[in-house]
This record gives structure tokens, sequence and C-alpha cells, in this order.
């Protein structure tokens, strides 16, 4: 029971075919569900693992530190030398209340690039700084490293 708007026969019909539109959204929709995830993966480091883990933090909104396993620092994904490690950071932290940052050491970096990266936040005038592990899957298993 269709109702045509138009004048005559023939004449130019008044309503919106909505269907290809909302094929088009829903399409846009999917699309944008399966890249999301892709977007916040960041560095692609391997965490160590800790038996007294709290779970991850939400990364989203924080300042995130990455030293990957080639001693590389990264500052919220995106790579920094070690000479303009501080400043971009310290620029990442101006427009935030909260001056927490969050280091995530891969399992194959060196304890020195680690330490390297507090020691130039602390210069800066940090000292919120949190370290981010894997929880371990077997909580009586040894710490790695450990004898």
């Amino acid at each position: 029971m269709a109702m045509d708007v138009g004048g005559a026969k023939g004449g130019l019909k008044a309503d919106i075919n909505v269907t290809p539109l909302v094929d088009v959204m829903l399409v846009l929709l999917i699309i944008m569900m399966l890249i999301a995830p892709m977007l916040q993966q960041g560095v692609a480091v391997t965490l160590p693992e800790a038996g007294n883990s709290e779970p991850k933090p939400e990364t989203q909104n924080q300042t995130v530190v990455a030293i990957d396993s080639a001693n590389q620092f990264w500052v919220n994904g995106i790579q920094a030398t070690k000479t303009d490690f501080s400043t971009r950071v310290k620029a990442a932290l101006e427009d935030k209340t909260e001056k927490v940052v969050l280091i995530k050491g891969d399992k194959d970096a060196k304890y020195s690039a680690i330490m390297e990266a507090m020691d130039s936040l602390r210069a800066v005038g940090i000292e919120d700084i949190g370290l981010i592990t894997e929880p371990r899957k077997d909580p009586n298993a040894p710490a790695a490293g450990g004898k």
C-alpha cells in the first residue's frame, strides 16, 4: 500500500529511501568495531609475569612508556630517542591533571634501559610511575629469573 506523494502519475516522489543509508551505516559500524581494538594495541612488547599484579589498567587516557626488546623507547605508541624521551613525556602530560606514567617493559629488555627511563622521568619531576605486568598463570611458580 504505497502512497504516491507526487502530483500526477510519473511526478516526483518526495519520500526518502533509507534502506541504502542504513546499509552503509551498518557497514561503517562493523568496520569501526573491527578496527578500534587494533588501534589500541600500541607497541608490541612481551610483558613479564608477576604473581601479585593487579589487572592491567585502562591505558586509553594514560601516558604509557614502552621499552621493547631492542631497548627502544616509545611514548604513547610513538618512538622516541633517548635524548628527547623526557621532553615527549612532559609534553604528553601537559594537559593532564594526574601525572602518572605507566611503563610497559619487554621481558627481554635490559634492566638498565628500564632504569634509565625511570631516572629520566624522575629528573623531569614525575614521581608516580607504574610497571605493567601480566598475571602469572601458575601462582606457585617462581618469579621469572628467580632460581
